[in-house]
């Protein structure tokens, strides 16, 4: 029996457990079901159109048969497809080949099996599928984990909104801050990604060999199959797309991954961030019984969450803005370097929740550090510099900013130093005090505000 330690991926192997929200939608299995279906469904279509008057309505009965056969699909029936396929060297085929044995079974059905895959190109099917797994498992799996991250993430926000803390940039000390204004700014950053992957539309077609409905019109060209191919895509949920060649061009698929790619760039800018915050010590982390942190070195409580997670980000957005380039793109009418590059769409959302799931095990282990911020904040009283030579400003204070780079640029001062500057200064007794009165823990405008609002 094949073991998860003998797996090539470690989606089958190590994280296999992680990954598992997503094999409904993504397994060798679940193409084949899906496949399964649009075909059942085409069939209906088509019985339903009395304009094919070779084909008949369905009764109840044939139509419950029908749906049994799409709801009870088993990974025994897709092995016996696979079978057929190693005969047949074509994976569709083998689907209508295999409905053609299972449905030969019901005599009042039976008479209409002429009628499976009618019309169609393996694209029809394909293209469909593909779009029914991607935009269901958008919906059922990505979408809520995304929310879950976003939801643990303004929590975090709301409860450090006022926790002030040293800004860095450049890596050098800077205005402060607060804690919970920092998460808050990835809040709102994910939540714009997450509508720009609600908001692709899914497309999908019908339309034949090169997407010219050649062979509807040559059975039946009294048909308005434009319209009938329409109808038929738009109640699968998707968009129809009325113009393509022999496949559908995955212009939206590659907009959808281009989305993921965004919003997990936004998450790899927070797990190197968040890294960063616990080497200063602003957040400690939660140690684990049993748990070892180095094989040698005992102290160890390591950021490995946030690690993985940007380590997933890093291979899913390689994944995934390749598909994003490669998918559109087919010579002439047709190739097939796009059906064996969309089957790692699996692998990409795979390591995109992977990451997100991570993430999600960091943040529930990180706990702030109040006296380290604080530390820090008064270590570095320079950075009331930009305060103090604001008000300088305001009251017409000659040469402002190059009064306060003379007094801090490159340089460490406490608040004696910065007191007795102020005093020194020709501004309103009133401005002046309120300087004296500044701290860098206290010089964080706006930012507990703006956290709470998020």
């Amino acid at each position: 029996m094949a073991s998860p330690l003998t797996a090539l991926s470690p989606l089958d192997g190590r994280y296999a457990k992680s990954a598992d929200p997503l094999r409904p939608f993504f397994s060798e299995y679940a193409l084949v079901r899906y496949r399964v279906r649009i075909e059942l469904q085409w069939l209906r279509a088509l019985a339903a159109a009395p304009a094919i008057g070779e084909l008949k309505p369905f009764s109840r009965a044939a139509l419950a048969a029908l749906e049994r056969l799409d709801a009870g699909f088993s990974v025994q029936d897709a092995e016996r497809i696979k079978a057929i396929e190693s005969r047949t060297n074509h994976d569709v085929k083998a689907i209508e080949y295999w409905l053609r044995e299972k449905l030969a079974q019901n005599a009042e059905i039976e008479r209409s099996l002429g009628f499976i895959h009618f019309a169609c190109t393996s694209e029809d099917i394909n293209n469909l599928a593909w779009a029914l797994m991607l935009s269901e498992a958008r919906e059922r799996v990505m979408l809520p984990k995304l929310d879950e991250l976003i939801a643990a993430l303004r929590r975090l926000a709301h409860r450090h909104a006022e926790s002030p803390m040293l800004s860095r940039t450049h890596g050098q000390p800077a205005s402060p801050t607060t804690l919970g204004k920092e998460i808050a700014n990835v809040v709102h950053r994910l939540r714009r990604a997450r509508r720009a992957i609600a908001a692709v539309p899914i497309l999908g077609k019908l339309n034949g060999a090169v997407g010219n409905y050649n062979a509807h019109l040559a059975a039946y060209p009294e048909i308005d199959w434009p319209r009938f191919a329409r109808r038929f895509v738009e109640r699968l949920g998707l968009e129809f797309n009325p113009y393509t060649i022999q496949i559908e061009p995955h212009d939206a698929f590659a907009e959808l991954f281009d989305a993921y790619a965004r919003a997990n760039t936004v998450l790899l800018d927070f797990d190197r961030d968040v890294w960063g915050y616990i080497a200063l010590g602003y957040f400690r982390q939660k140690a684990r019984a049993g748990e070892v942190g180095s094989s040698t070195m005992p102290h160890k409580v390591n950021p490995i969450d946030f690690e993985n997670s940007e380590g997933n980000v890093g291979v899913a957005n390689a994944l995934l803005r390749h598909l994003a380039d490669k998918l559109p793109v087919s010579r002439w009418q047709r190739d097939l370097s796009d059906s064996t590059a969309l089957r790692n769409a699996g692998a990409a959302l795979g390591h995109t929740l992977l990451a997100y799931t991570a993430c999600l095990r960091g943040l529930a282990k990180l706990e702030v550090d109040p006296a380290r911020l604080a530390a820090d904040l008064d270590a570095n009283w320079e950075v009331l510099a930009e305060a103090v030579q604001q008000v300088m400003r305001r009251y017409g204070v000659p040469d402002a900013y190059e009064k306060l780079k003379t007094l801090s640029r490159g340089r460490r001062f406490g608040r004696a130093q910065l007191a007795a500057f102020v005093r020194g200064l020709k501004i309103p007794a009133a401005a002046k005090r309120r300087l004296l009165q500044l701290a860098p823990g206290a010089y964080t405008g706006l930012a507990a505000t703006l956290a709470k609002r998020i």
